[in-house]
């Protein structure tokens, strides 16, 4: 094995690391369901846009809460702040295997999870993989988009074809 592919099997190692622990986090140990009433602390953003760990949080606490009628697996896609040393190299890994999950489609009760705290970089991803996507390939998978107000109609309008379930929550 060469030691650049040791090298990029090493960065895709340290990628997928969040990934996971984000996963296994929203997919944990099913418990008994709880009847009473749950009151949710509001929601903010981290201030700081380079906090990866506080956004990490931020997001898992949004698509737990917004998994009503998720009984499959959760898939989140997270992009970081721009500027980072492989950054495009992520970004072009996620647009590859977005584009080829939205050209199969999805099992119906998964959820697909996008957020990134540059919401214009995710919104162009997800247009772009979705752009080719079968009409009513993803009937009853829910699709999550946490970004800008101002990203969420040009991802509805690619998401909607698909026959998902399209929601969308402000990051604030």
């Amino acid at each position: 094995m060469t030691s650049t592919s040791r090298t990029l099997i090493t960065r895709l190692a340290w990628l997928a690391i969040p990934a996971l622990a984000m996963m296994l986090a929203l997919t944990g140990c099913k418990k008994k369901e709880d009847t009473t009433a749950k009151v949710a602390a509001p929601l903010h953003a981290p201030a700081s846009q380079t906090d990866d760990a506080g956004w990490q949080a931020y997001y898992q606490d949004v698509i737990a809460r917004n998994s009503d009628g998720v009984d499959g697996q959760t898939f989140p896609y997270y992009l970081p702040t721009p500027g980072g040393p492989d950054y495009e190299d992520q970004y072009k890994r996620q647009l590859d295997t977005v584009t080829e999950t939205a050209a199969r489609g999805a099992l119906p009760g998964n959820m697909i999870a996008f957020m990134s705290p540059d919401s214009t970089r995710m919104a162009d991803l997800v247009v772009a993989a979705f752009a080719k996507a079968s009409p009513g390939s993803m009937k009853k998978v829910v699709v999550l988009f946490i970004g800008k107000t101002a990203d969420d109609a040009r991802v509805k309008a690619v998401i909607e074809p698909t026959g998902a379930i399209y929601r969308f929550v402000e990051a604030k």
